[in-house]
């Protein structure tokens, strides 16, 4: 039994509307308990739009993440064995809770992470479906009979649990990312630990609440909070504790690089969701209208905060002009402001070290010869973290920008003549995670879908994740898949049974 609490919205500010909600927790949660850190240390988390605390999470330590891995090792003995009926009921009661609760997760992730409220119910949206899918998913974690070449045996194949999950998760989308990966860690029978980032970890408390009421046996979810000092020695001990079987990063390459070193000693399963590059073609043939709303969708969602965000726009010369003077006319009529103000489309960055980044990146361009046509400075009338949605074109390659995945709302546009050049500047680049093109030329459409170097293509659309879809890069984007069935791939080992003598 589990009851939906209603409130009344009505001029109350967010951060005392969440202060009633029954999802809004502020101790982590280990073995089925709402626990302070050992050492009651506690960090601050503000809300980057206002600057202001929403407030304080436990500061744990490695100590701490070792009794929550031992929870969940001692929770898998149990868990592995229970049926794909089971572990698909559980997640179904999940999903059904957050569903319920969907408003009010939205609004503990605007609050958190500053994203717009219309934008924080897509992303609930989108992270609940994973739990939808993998809920049906578990029950299809099939094996199979393979031809013996002895007639006397039988060569059985089956998929096992891997054991316990370490799940560290990006402050950018704190729910989804989360979902996408514990939906598919819960379903194949592991258990898991989760990290959430510093900046967000109420969104995954809330998931623990609601995980909680759905009712998960102790220790099979845990989620680990702290500040960003301790974030380091947790992430270390999860990649080489004996008791943990695989790692699940979502993050930045940098970091991605430093837990695939610390998993080596250990072989550990290990999955990477890192940095992205990706470019955004739009070739002669295309419709320029819908390739500037494609446009626009993958580079402002979430103030340009996501790793699949167009990173690179590369215009062919015969629309080049059309397409950036259209582009340019929807990028000033973007509303900047507080996620919780109605018709919001662009928050803040979300904390000092990113806002220093992008203007480092915007002054670094301009000074080596980039031209502004709109933008190209902070908006501090709106806060502290505010950053105009900026064009900046004549973009050469010894600016950081043609190199460094921006992280912001701020567009860089190159132009072309030949496709063949399109695709050696698109490729030019140690990250594949995703690239979109826009062109109606359906050879054309082949031919490039083949040659970009990422894992992920778009083409003709500026949209593409999905809970069906496989979702992960090549090159220095990662390792692995998450969502589809081959998410449930990365959290399960192959085990092989031959039966003699028969």
């Amino acid at each position: 039994m589990f009851v939906v609490k209603t409130f009344r919205f009505v001029q109350v500010p967010l951060n005392l509307q969440l202060r009633t909600m029954h999802l809004l927790k502020n101790k982590a949660y280990i073995n089925g308990e709402w626990v302070s850190a050992r050492s009651d240390k506690v960090f601050e988390v503000t809300n980057p739009a206002t600057g202001e605390v929403i407030g304080t999470a436990p500061d744990m330590d490695v100590v701490d993440a070792q009794h929550a891995i031992d929870s969940a090792s001692r929770a898998f003995a149990t868990w592995q064995d229970t049926t794909a009926k089971e572990r698909s009921r559980y997640l179904r009661n999940w999903f059904d809770l957050m569903v319920k609760n969907l408003e009010s997760l939205a609004k503990i992730v605007t609050l958190e992470s500053g994203k717009p409220l219309v934008e924080a119910r897509g992303e609930v949206f989108y992270g609940n479906s994973f739990v939808e899918f993998f809920s049906e998913e578990t029950r299809r974690i099939q094996g199979e009979i393979i031809p013996s070449p002895v007639a006397n045996r039988k060569i059985l194949v089956e998929k096992q649990p891997i054991g316990v999950a370490g799940l560290i998760t990006p402050w950018n989308f704190p729910h989804a990312m989360i979902t996408r990966k514990a939906g598919a860690a819960l379903a194949a029978g592991c258990t898991c630990v989760i990290k959430p980032a510093e900046d967000t970890p109420f969104t995954a408390l809330a998931l623990m609440e609601l995980a909680h009421e759905a009712g998960f046996p102790k220790g099979v979810v845990n989620v680990v909070t702290s500040s960003r000092g301790n974030a380091p020695g947790i992430g270390n001990l999860l990649c080489q504790s004996p008791l943990v079987a695989g790692i699940s990063f979502t993050g930045s390459t940098q970091v991605g690089k430093l837990l695939y070193k610390q998993c080596s000693s250990g072989i550990k399963r290990l999955g990477l969701e890192l940095g992205g590059n990706a470019p955004f073609i739009v070739y002669k043939s295309a419709d320029v209208d819908s390739a500037v709303k494609g446009a626009m969708g993958s580079k402002f969602r979430n103030c340009g905060q996501t790793c699949v965000a167009a990173n690179r726009f590369f215009v062919q010369s015969d629309i080049y002009d059309s397409f950036v003077e259209k582009l340019t006319n929807e990028i000033k009529a973007l509303k900047i402001g507080n996620g919780e103000e109605p018709d919001v489309q662009v928050g803040p960055l979300i904390n000092q070290a990113q806002f220093e980044k992008v203007t480092t990146l915007v002054q670094d361009a301009v000074s080596k010869g980039a031209k502004v046509l709109v933008g190209g400075k902070g908006a501090p009338q709106h806060g502290r973290l505010f950053y105009e949605p900026t064009v900046l074109t004549d973009i050469k390659d010894d600016m950081r920008v043609y190199s460094e995945e921006v992280f912001g709302p701020v567009v860089n546009i190159f132009r072309f003549n030949t496709e063949e050049e399109s695709v050696a500047m698109a490729n030019n680049t140690e990250r594949g995670l995703a690239g979109y093109f826009y062109s109606r030329d359906v050879s054309q459409i082949f031919r490039v879908a083949r040659k970009l170097e990422v894992g992920m293509c778009g083409v003709n659309e500026g949209m593409i994740s999905t809970a069906e879809a496989p979702f992960g890069g090549v090159k220095e984007s990662g390792l692995g898949r998450e969502g589809s069935h081959h998410g449930i791939e990365e959290f399960t080992y192959v085990k092989y049974v031959a039966l003699g003598n028969l």
